[in-house]
């Protein structure tokens, strides 16, 4: 899904583009959800998998990390890593990806201060690097609903702390369309679509409706999924 030719040029002035922002997803392993409670688990993995498919659509550079996980957080969503084909999590000890070289390393390749970031927990592992991110100088923009914590309150006061410090919040679908912006940029349109309806709910199943009802489009129709063989033991 990622993009191959070059983008049709968005205006910036303050916004997120393709061509400015990288997107930063911290700690998206099975351990770190099991101990989410203030928000609903499968919404937080779908949305993460949107933004990790808008950014392969986008062409924007992804940095995946991941903390402890042979010794206690396990892999990455194997979902997230069917998004990100070819990107390989920075594997790290610190709680706080910013104290990882490694992690700030491949932020500071990609040339761009602009972050997009997402992660569990959100009173660690997103309000630590965000703190000190925004501290050497990047811009955060924080995705909500791809985060969660081990309360509302503790996800309620993580965010309260990264506006003070200059954090903005986003959400999935909002840096989505603030990626595409013009509907008239056909480049990504028909692909953007396809994110909506397999990941945007309500809004999803209306454009489907507005596809075949309204403008007489054959419905979607949807490859079967197909059962992974069973891996081979000795």
């Amino acid at each position: 899904m990622s993009r191959k030719s070059p983008l049709a040029k968005r205006s910036e002035k303050g916004l997120l583009t393709p061509d400015n922002c990288v997107l930063a997803m911290i700690d998206l392993q099975p351990q770190m959800l099991f101990g989410v409670s203030s928000h609903d688990r499968q919404t937080i993995i779908n949305n993460n998998v949107l933004l990790a498919k808008a950014a392969q659509v986008f062409g924007i550079p992804v940095v995946l990390s991941t903390v402890e996980s042979k010794a206690f957080s396990g892999n990455t969503w194997p979902q997230l890593l069917a998004a990100l084909p070819g990107v390989e999590p920075i594997e790290r000890t610190s709680m706080n990806s910013w104290d990882d070289d490694g992690f700030v390393a491949a932020i500071e390749k990609t040339g761009r201060k602009k972050i997009v970031l997402t992660g569990l927990w959100t009173e660690t592992c997103v309000a630590l690097p965000t703190i000190q991110a925004i501290h050497d100088g990047y811009e955060v923009y924080v995705a909500e609903d791809c985060c969660g914590d081990v309360s509302l309150l503790a996800h309620d006061n993580a965010m309260k702390r990264v506006y003070q410090a200059g954090a903005k919040p986003v959400t999935a679908l909002s840096t989505l369309l603030e990626w595409q912006r013009d509907w008239a940029q056909r480049d990504t349109y028909d692909a953007v679509m396809d994110i909506v309806k397999t990941h945007s709910g309500a809004y999803g199943v209306g454009v489907e409706y507005a596809y075949t009802m309204v403008h007489g489009v054959p419905p979607t129709v949807l490859a079967p999924y197909q059962v992974p063989a069973p891996a081979a033991h000795d």
